[in-house]
């Protein structure tokens, strides 16, 4: 049997300090996230996130720092995602175009909303990538060599 990840990647989006998360239908209701999603066949790592914050929030999204690499597995599951979550700026809003499949909305909750609707996130990596964001983690893209 071959095991492989399921390669993730977040946005971690701060603005006067508040957060862009995004509130999705899943199959446990609706959930609050990092703006995120899948790593897709010949993307680097660092295009997919500003591709996937564009298609959750209609916000261009430049990464300028890595904060983070997670693995998480969900109790009860057998699956495993690797996360790689980032801290930009954003760029353009193009407020006429559509959120992906299953967005409901965009919200900006201070670290505290998102400390205290720890029920409602998709994963615990909401409030561990905003605490290492918090935090000053910050790693340099180059650590991301992408051989394509």
């Amino acid at each position: 049997m071959i095991w492989k990840p399921n390669v993730t990647v977040a946005a971690v989006v701060e603005r006067d300090g508040r957060f862009l998360l995004v509130e999705e239908q899943t199959e446990r209701g609706l959930l609050f996230n990092q703006p995120a999603g899948h790593l897709e066949a010949d993307e680097s790592i660092v295009a997919a996130v500003a591709r996937e914050t564009l298609e959750e929030t209609a916000w261009e999204f430049s990464p300028r720092h890595l904060v983070g690499v997670y693995r998480w597995r969900p109790s009860g599951r057998d699956i495993t995602y690797l996360r790689f979550a980032f801290s930009g700026v954003l760029g353009t809003h193009h407020e006429d175009r559509a959120l992906d499949e299953g967005i409901v909305r965009t919200v900006w909750l201070s670290p505290d909303e998102i400390r205290n609707g720890r029920d409602r996130h998709r994963s615990p990596l909401v409030v561990r990538c905003m605490e290492d964001y918090l935090a000053g983690i910050r790693a340099p893209l180059d650590l991301l060599v992408d051989y394509n």
